[in-house]
């Protein structure tokens, strides 16, 4: 008897119920473990944005006209999204097979890397071809980078939580664009300030490529102490991980690819517009300065940061289905009400425009992280969510500056940028309309 829990109570209940504060404090840290890494990426996305908009068309492709350097240097930033599947397809694989953690290591110090090293390169000037030659390459390896990040991310945040809370925690990984957007662009401005515009695009920009250093740093520190994932952990003990996850996927698991693939493409798109391309929008188009631009996305990131856990949160209420298909059917609304707006151009109807497109689009990408996620098995949700993201990242992401700049050109009314939004958006719909039913954890 001197075991029994009925003599011993206070001992067998406390071996019993889990350590709740222990639990809490890994989760926590887990969000900003997966919030940090995506932050860097979308800080390194987001300077390259803004810097192929301002600088790169003239710094390595210069001789061309205004619009013809823009759209070279928005097709370098085209070549990080291209290169995602590959990165998606090395890393995710990994993901599934040697863990989490391990992984999203690797993919943070290759980003970090290759945005530094950017910030280092001579312009056409100094070396000719070769210089933006180089920023090609270090753009590709930029772009395999994050196609192995964002899959890992997720599920280092929500494969600590709860699965009826898993659209919050899971949201961690979404907050990482506005606030590297709004990090990326803060520092913009800053640069912008100090220095003479002949400073800036001279060498004054290569200072915010150079600062990733930190914060890869600070995002090695945190995932460095992280445990693995309590699901890879459970799968490492019963044997039941893939070998061969990509084969895998596409064997048992092409229809929640194919929806997830689906799903992401309008909300891709609907970032590449109100996030990078208004950038050139409003200045070249518009004819507005550039720090009434910038000052646009950086308030309508500031309130993504909250409007994107938000929409994770409610996703946890409602339904992830709901919530994202209420952003899908905003943003068509919020593009044509921009391109009505910018009949008046000034920076209040500009700012509403932005925060308004914004909005919707937190509205889809709250919910995006555990809505992809659940539609794969544990054993497969790496590489599974990889793939998707990185697929529909070239269908979304990477065209859509540059398809959005001929729109433009062609018809400065805005007609067929209103089209593409909504075209792309029924994509997403479809999506949603075709996906299974959530996976269980292991």
């Amino acid at each position: 008897m001197a075991h029994s829990p009925i003599l011993f109570p206070t001992e067998t209940v406390a071996e019993a119920l889990p350590d709740h504060k222990a639990e809490q404090k890994k989760m926590f840290k887990a969000f900003f473990a997966s919030l940090s890494g995506t932050s860097l990426e979308w800080y390194d996305f987001a300077v390259y944005g803004a810097a192929a908009a301002m600088v790169f068309n003239h710094l390595f492709f210069p001789g061309d006209d205004a619009l013809t350097g823009t759209l070279k240097a928005f097709g370098t930033y085209a070549v990080g999204y291209v290169s995602r599947p590959l990165g998606g397809i090395f890393f995710g694989r990994l993901g599934d097979i040697v863990g989490r953690k391990k992984v999203l290591v690797w993919t943070l110090v290759l980003i970090g890397i290759a945005t530094f090293l950017i910030g280092l390169l001579p312009g056409y000037h100094s070396v000719g071809y070769l210089a933006p030659a180089l920023l090609v390459l270090l753009r590709f390896a930029q772009g395999i980078g994050v196609g192995g990040e964002w899959g890992g991310a997720v599920l280092l945040s929500s494969e600590f939580s709860k699965p009826e809370q898993r659209g919050f925690w899971a949201s961690a990984a979404q907050v990482g664009p506005p606030m590297g957007n709004l990090l990326a662009n803060g520092v913009l401005a800053a640069l912008a300030f100090a220095f003479t515009q002949e400073q800036f695009q001279d060498w004054g920009w290569r200072v915010a490529f150079l600062l990733s250093a930190v914060l890869v740093a600070f995002g090695l520190w945190i995932r460095h102490s992280l445990e693995e994932t309590p699901v890879f952990q459970k799968l490492e003990k019963q044997g039941a991980r893939s070998h061969t996850p990509i084969r895998d996927i596409f064997q048992h698991e092409s229809r929640a690819l194919f929806s997830s693939i689906l799903s992401r493409i309008g909300s891709d798109v609907l970032y590449a517009m109100f996030a990078v391309f208004v950038l050139a929008y409003a200045k070249q188009t518009l004819g507005m300065s550039y720090e009434q631009a910038i000052a646009a996305v950086m308030i309508a990131s500031a309130i993504q940061v909250l409007c994107i856990p938000f929409a994770g949160w409610l996703s946890d209420k409602i339904g992830r289905r709901q919530v994202y298909a209420a952003g899908a059917f905003g943003g068509i609304a919020s593009i044509f009400v921009f391109f009505y707006l910018m009949q008046s151009p000034d920076f209040s109807h500009l700012l509403i425009g932005v925060i308004s497109g914004l909005f919707f689009h937190s509205l889809m990408f709250g919910p995006q992280a555990a809505f992809v996620s659940e539609q794969f098995s544990p054993h497969l949700r790496y590489t599974g969510s990889s793939l998707a993201y990185t697929f529909s990242s070239v269908v979304g992401g990477a065209i859509a500056p540059l398809l959005l700049t001929w729109f433009i050109a062609y018809d400065p009314s805005g007609l067929y940028v209103c089209l593409y939004i909504t075209a792309t958006a029924g994509l997403t719909l479809t999506g949603l309309a075709i996906a299974g039913p959530a996976k269980q954890d292991a």
